[in-house]
């Protein structure tokens, strides 16, 4: 049989449970360290600002036997926005040695040469400096210099 909840007062509280206080102040601990969290992923530019972050805090409540006390559970969630894809482009293929290679695309198209503003040198599309790519095709036996070729015969 259930009894019946006596009326009260406007000016009067009957259930002191406040959320900053319970457990010595850890709940809210949790709360603002997950808001910390949330600001975070909110300031990431790496994020989709206009995306919303949501928190949750769940509290869950299991009565003792003789129903005189109860637990009292809480948990604090975010649920934040992932970041952005990092996406490039490889290149790949076979040299001439018949083995797979792979490498990052650097110019933008395949073949060819930019400018790297971080070291102020002209590399080739895969981000190899062209001096060294000239170096290491000189010393190549694979490389046919015309030029020279035709120096020798005039």
């Amino acid at each position: 049989m259930q009894s019946e909840v006596p009326s009260m007062s406007k000016q009067q509280k009957l259930i002191n449970v406040d959320l900053t206080e319970l457990a010595n102040g850890a709940i809210q601990e949790k709360l603002d360290h997950t808001m910390k969290d949330v600001m975070t992923n909110i300031l990431n530019p790496n994020t989709d600002a206009k995306k919303k972050r949501k928190v949750t805090i769940t509290l869950t409540m299991a009565p003792s036997e003789n129903r005189d006390t109860l637990t009292l559970d809480a948990q604090v969630k975010a649920t934040l926005v992932p970041e952005n894809a990092a996406t490039t482009t490889v290149l790949v293929g076979r040299n001439d040695g018949g083995y797979i290679e792979a490498n990052e695309l650097k110019s933008g198209t395949k073949g060819q040469t930019y400018f790297d503003p971080d070291d102020e040198e002209l590399k080739d599309d895969k981000g190899e400096p062209i001096e060294k790519v000239e170096r290491e095709a000189a010393t190549s036996e694979n490389v046919i210099d015309l030029q020279k070729q035709r120096k020798a015969g005039n």
